[in-house]
């Protein structure tokens, strides 16, 4: 199962984009509220409904933890101690974590990007702690995917698709929704 934690205040295309990537290709994807309200506001005002609250979820056998960015979303999930607790049991597990623009915050609070190559949104590379930072639209280093901010949303998803089945599988998607933008 892939999670997806939402924070009042989230990037809906952030959030919505590689799920919808990775629902095409058959994955499972929960949509998850760190509050205690199923409906989430993003940072724009919509009203998202999440498929479940925090504390509904079992993440011991997580395929991928994903963190969206916004604000104050990406403060959000940095503050919300389960959540840092669980990426760094995923961490230990060697499971994947995945976070874009500002939430790559949540992976520094929670000490994993220590000596991983990472990207966020200009002005937050202070949060990656022990990362070193790059400007690269989407990076993945070991376990750690980091993208830069919306506009690398897509790539995001597809990349994600890549980790989590194969390259063919994620040009398969690619193609099938047009997008030319990356090579695979």
């Amino acid at each position: 199962m892939v999670y997806i934690f939402l924070a009042d205040g989230f990037e809906e295309s952030e959030a919505l984009l590689p799920a919808d990537i990775l629902k095409r290709a058959g994955l499972d994807v929960c949509l998850v509220s760190i509050t205690a309200d199923k409906l989430v506001a993003s940072s724009h005002g919509f009203k998202i409904m999440a498929d479940a609250v925090f504390t509904e979820i079992d993440l011991t056998q997580a395929a991928a933890l994903i963190m969206p960015g916004g604000m104050p979303g990406a403060q959000n999930l940095c503050d919300f101690a389960p959540l840092r607790e669980a990426i760094i049991k995923q961490n230990e597990r060697g499971g994947l974590l995945c976070a874009i623009c500002a939430a790559p915050m949540t992976l520094g609070a929670a000490g994993v990007l220590k000596d991983k190559r990472a990207t966020c949104y200009p002005g937050f590379e202070g949060e990656l702690k022990g990362a070193e930072y790059t400007r690269q639209g989407v990076v993945t280093d070991g376990n750690v995917t980091t993208a830069r901010g919306l506009g690398y949303a897509l790539d995001l998803g597809i990349e994600l698709l890549a980790l989590l089945t194969d390259r063919e599988h994620a040009g398969q998607i690619k193609d099938s929704i047009q997008y030319d933008q990356i090579p695979m």
